[in-house]
């Protein structure tokens, strides 16, 4: 059996994304200032979902996420 990798599944509705993240085993944030967004991302066991959220929407957004650890991944400098 050959192992294909997957694509990320982005996801565009906001309340499928929370559904989603209930499954997750981690949610990660990646912060986009430039653009004025931010990926989040829903890693479960089998796919990879994203979602692009607005900057000023990103902390309500982040409230309801069932996800079982919620981490803000940033540039080392």
């Amino acid at each position: 059996m050959r192992v294909v990798g997957e694509m990320p599944v982005e996801i565009y509705d906001k309340n499928k994304f929370i559904e989603l993240s209930a499954r997750a085993e981690v949610c990660r944030i990646v912060k986009k200032e430039k653009e004025g967004i931010a990926k989040v991302k829903a890693r479960t066991k089998r796919y990879l979902y994203t979602i692009k959220i607005p900057l000023n929407e990103l902390e309500e957004f982040i409230k309801q996420l069932k996800c079982k650890e919620v981490v803000e991944v940033g540039k080392k400098t």
